[in-house]
């Protein structure tokens, strides 16, 4: 048998802002990554916020502006 437990309002309001403060510190993770290579922190902080596994691989292969072209 599973015991269910009973939490509270404030119990659920907490567990809501833990995720979402979870949820957007994950989204920097992508972003931070490709900042480090030269494209829009903004924008790969927003794509991760909706699609972190797919902006979390864009970033790591994403080509680096910042390394010359030869």
């Amino acid at each position: 048998m599973f015991t269910v437990y009973a939490v509270s309002t404030f119990g659920w309001v907490l567990i809501g802002i833990a995720f979402i403060a979870i949820w957007i510190a994950l989204a920097f993770w992508p972003a931070r990554v490709a900042h480090r290579k030269g494209h829009s922190f903004i924008g790969y902080f927003i794509f991760s916020l909706f699609f972190f596994p797919l902006a979390l691989i864009t970033a790591y292969l994403v080509h680096d502006r910042r390394v010359p072209a030869y």
